[in-house]
């Protein structure tokens, strides 16, 4: 329970105190509202900051309820992404000027009348430096794992 006290004392500080702080007093308040140490690459001004939004928070009684839920809704997609680039597919891609196009077949990519088993590949001999073939056609990470784009 103690620290369950320290935590309201700090709660209760005064914001005009967190301005006026020293970095020894900060990392006092720090300690006694999150119950750890302050993160050691922390500068003082954001130190403050955060300081200052967490008392203020607990002072006005903390998140508004349903906050979480509804943040967690956010972050799920809505709708299902694909896990890899489909058999007859295209992926465009401009460079330096010109428009390369790649064909997505069942066992690899078709570029310039020519088979690759690669993206990576292809990138790299389209740019002449080493590509993620991947992020160079704008494929996204859930998309660059699935087994297409991997040959």
């Amino acid at each position: 329970m103690a620290g369950q006290s320290r935590a309201h004392d700090a709660a209760e500080t005064p914001i005009h105190q967190v301005a006026r702080a020293t970095r020894d007093e900060l990392r006092h308040i720090w300690t006694a509202l999150f119950d750890r140490p302050v993160p050691p690459s922390i500068s003082q001004p954001l130190l403050r900051r955060i300081l200052a939004f967490e008392i203020q928070l607990r002072q006005s009684g903390g998140w508004p309820a349903g906050l979480e839920k509804q943040l967690m809704r956010q972050r799920t997609p809505s709708r299902p992404t694909s896990r890899s680039p489909a058999a007859g597919g295209r992926l465009l891609r401009d460079w330096n000027g010109s428009t390369h196009v790649v064909e997505i077949v069942a066992d690899g990519y078709l570029w310039n009348d020519r088979h690759w088993r690669s993206l990576s590949a292809i990138a790299r001999e389209i740019t002449g430096a080493h590509w993620s073939g991947p992020r160079f056609f704008g494929l996204n990470g859930a998309e660059a794992k699935g087994k297409g784009a991997q040959r």
